[in-house]
């Protein structure tokens, strides 16, 4: 800790007296107007609002505002016909500033000029008019203890709970399973995410995406476009920006955890101003290891990573993009220097991981010339190699407790069409999927050693149809998708045929309702499909796909054009949750920890329900502020056999209040806050007996799950940054602490075996607790190098 704060102040001293050596360096802004199709329009208008700055786009769409000092705007683009649209809080600097594209909607209404007073109105997409928010990647950049990780900022958004002890990046989306969600890159599927993340789940306790990469981030936690298979309660789909197409250029960030390398310009320019293949590319390196071993912590977090994307126009219909990302994870553990026992826990239990994971894909993007459609096709891969090992006696890894040395693969071809007759969007598509997965698991608790090797085919087809009525007061979206493989024994395309539809109406001015009901599917991860039992039978192949049905309904009202209020009711019903036979309990209990989810005998027989109401606020930035304000009240509840009897599940905290919110100060000073709430969470007690017969592996009790709750999470989060703009480079220094109110930070009890001053066991064995919840303060400081 006193290396932190010493490292906070020298930080200060340093961003003052870079004060003195910045200056006013005007920069240039640039970027596209097009339509719906990818076609250009010619004649937009575009400009920052609150100056005097503004162009129009050019025969290609293509807009350059020039003289424009560096700072926070919003920009707006109008155009005759089209609804105009805002881009809050952009960041121009010196060096660094990204394209500013704008894709706009046609208008139902004939207009004789071009309206700017409701160009920043906060819109959502028709197919999805609930439970959606998107973030830019500056807000995401800007995150109070968000350390620039897209999936922690996420965890902010509303609905979302905090995971246990709040480090981990686990989405638990309005009382749903880690598990329960899917990740889209440029429409790509990205199966992880994290680092060091739970194999059968998705979380971890880093992300893996690059911030610098991202236009904005979509979450959404219902109304699912019938384009995505798999999720039952989230969809977090990322979009990628082009690299910059006029000159190299790339940024060096430094935060509290890693440091990042990024760098992107042109490729094959020739004497264009623009070059038609750019690319972006990075590489991220942790010292979170140094940094443990400074601060005496036995655990080891060793990580790197990789992100590119490289954008072809092949002319004016067609572009062509390659993009991929992977990560290289090593986490184990070193003795301790001094014995501690609060630290022994960590030494003793710690599981041994080693992760590698790759995803590629080409996707290739056609725009009709008769201005009709377009489509999407996209051809992917993606591997993750899990090993991951608990040892008897860690220091010395041996005596294997449980070995689990996996392999999932898949190769995934998509296709989506996307057409406009008349007044109709019609969108269909399918999807082709080859997975295989090897695995050698060795359980020594359950005398159990199998190796598994499956493969096989998945493969899925949607459709959905939209309109608008009476001048877009009224959106009716209906779709449906099916989804089968050649693995599983019990399904098919019609057993799993899933409806969805949604309908929004402005019944007055600054008003609207909306409502939203549908059915999702999702196949059991490999974990469980390629578990094989002590005769080497596949005993998981008859499971079911989990069903999850969601009906929504809310009320939007807007204060401002840049700023609403809504609130909505929800509810979701499980059927056919995996259930765990050891321990009898629905499997939406686990995977939010360092574990394997699903290597077990399961049943296809659990029951679930997640309800209650959710009340959110958005400003966007007005008056030099922006804020999001979210209260949910939620009940989670899932079966075991029994399913005539609901238990309150491990993510039902009842609570959920969230705060992210920002003031731009003069000068090009920042200051920012987060606050997250959640009320007490039921947690699984450790069978005593059991982990002492079995130690170091911790068993749990789950007959006794709700039993006993954690105390409540309550956590405030402070940053402010600085930036100074030069003619060859930009600077953003930033410091933020967090846990600044020193509250806290709820934990199930921890158990390790009593020892005395030097370390030794105490005869006859017993177990003892450690570890009570902590509140201390975490100061946190980074730098961010635009060249």
């Amino acid at each position: 800790m006193a290396i932190q704060i010493r490292s906070c102040l020298f930080f200060i001293a340093t961003v003052l007296a870079f004060g003195s050596l910045s200056g006013q360096v005007n920069t240039t802004i640039y970027g596209q107007v097009s339509d719906e199709l990818g076609k250009p329009i010619i004649g937009a208008s575009v400009f920052l609002e609150g100056t005097q700055l503004g162009v129009q786009s050019n025969l290609d769409g293509n807009y350059e505002i020039s003289g424009v000092p560096p700072g926070s705007y919003n920009l707006i683009v109008s155009y005759l016909g089209y609804e105009p649209q805002t881009k809050f809080n952009i960041i121009v600097r010196s060096k660094g500033t990204p394209n500013y594209d704008f894709v706009l909607k046609e208008s139902a209404q004939a207009l004789n000029e071009v309206v700017i007073s409701n160009a920043n109105i906060i819109t959502r997409p028709r197919e999805t008019p609930l439970s959606t928010q998107t973030l830019s990647a500056v807000e995401i950049a800007t995150y109070p203890g968000g350390n620039n990780d897209v999936v922690k900022v996420a965890q902010t958004l509303p609905g979302v709970s905090p995971s246990i002890g709040g480090f981990r990046n686990d989405l638990i989306i309005r009382g749903g399973a880690p598990n329960e969600s899917v990740y889209y890159l440029d429409g790509m599927e990205i199966p992880n995410i994290n680092h060091f993340a739970t194999q059968g789940s998705a979380g971890g306790p880093q992300g893996l995406i690059n911030v610098s990469f991202i236009d904005n981030v979509t979450l959404s936690t219902s109304a699912f476009n019938a384009r995505y298979d798999n999720p039952l309660s989230g969809v977090l789909q990322f979009k990628q920006r082009n690299g910059n197409a006029r000159e190299l250029s790339g940024n060096f960030r430094l935060s509290a955890s890693e440091a990042a390398l990024t760098f992107e310009g042109p490729l094959f320019k020739k004497d264009a101003e623009e070059s038609k293949t750019t690319f972006l590319a990075s590489v991220r390196r942790s010292y979170l290891q140094f940094l443990f071993e400074v601060i005496g912590l036995p655990i080891r977090p060793n990580y790197w990573d990789y992100q590119f994307k490289i954008n072809h126009e092949i002319n004016a219909y067609n572009t062509i993009t390659f993009l991929g990302l992977g990560s290289i994870d090593d986490f184990s553990i070193r003795p301790l220097e001094e014995f501690d026992i609060d630290q022994q826990a960590s030494l003793d239990q710690t599981p041994f991981i080693e992760q590698r994971t790759n995803t590629m894909g080409l996707s290739w993007k056609n725009r009709f010339k008769s201005g009709k459609g377009f489509m999407q096709t996209t051809l992917s891969s993606n591997t993750l190699k899990n090993e991951f090992t608990r040892y008897e006696d860690p220091v010395n890894e041996q005596g294997v407790i449980f070995n689990n040395d996996a392999r999932e693969s898949e190769t995934k071809l998509r296709h989506e069409l996307t057409q406009f007759l008349g007044d109709w969007k019609l969108s269909s598509g399918f999807n082709l999927q080859y997975s295989d997965y090897t695995n050698l698991t060795t359980d020594v608790r359950n005398a159990l050693t199998f190796d598994t090797a499956i493969d096989f085919a998945k493969y899925g087809l949607f459709a959905n149809a939209t309109r608008s009525f009476f001048n877009d007061r009224l959106d009716l979206s209906l779709g449906f998708r099916m989804d089968d493989d050649s693995f599983t024994q019990s399904e098919t395309l019609l057993t799993t045929f899933s409806p969805r539809f949604s309908a929004s109406y402005e019944f007055a001015e600054d008003w609207r309702l909306s409502g939203s009901v549908g059915r999702y599917f999702k196949l059991p991860p490999y974990t469980i499909l390629g578990f094989r039992d002590a005769n080497n039978e596949l005993i998981n192949q008859n499971v079911d796909y989990t069903q999850s049905d969601h009906l929504v309904l809310g009320l939007q009202h807007y204060f401002s054009p840049s700023s609403s209020i809504s609130f909505e009711g929800f509810y979701k019903r499980y059927e056919d949750y995996p259930v765990s036979v050891r321990d009898g309990v629905s499997l939406a209990n686990k995977g939010g920890g360092f574990e394997v989810l699903g290597s077990e005998p399961i049943e296809t027989v659990g029951k679930g329900r997640s309800y209650g109401a959710e009340l959110n606020f958005q400003q966007k930035l007005t008056d030099n502020f922006y804020g999001i304000f979210s209260y949910t009240f939620f009940y989670s509840e899932f079966t075991g056999f029994d399913t005539n009897t609901y238990l309150p599940s491990v993510w039902d905290s009842r609570h959920l209040i969230s705060f992210v919110g920002g003031y731009k100060l003069k000068r090009d000073w920042e200051l920012s806050s987060r606050y997250r709430f959640a009320g007490r969470t039921p947690f699984v007690p450790t069978d005593l007996d059991a982990t002492l017969d079995n130690y170091p592996e911790v068993i749990l009790d789950y007959s006794r799950l709700g039993d006993e709750t954690l105390a409540v999470f309550s956590q405030l989060d402070v940053r402010i940054d600085k930036k100074y703009n030069f003619e060859k480079f930009a600077l953003n220094f930033f410091i933020e602490v967090q846990n600044i109110l020193f509250q806290d930070i709820p934990s199930p009890p921890e158990y390790v075996l009593n020892r005395d001053a030097s370390g030794t066991i105490v005869q006859p064995e017993r177990l003892i607790s450690v570890g009570d919840d902590f509140g201390s303060p975490i100061p946190g400081i980074g730098i961010v190098v635009d060249f």
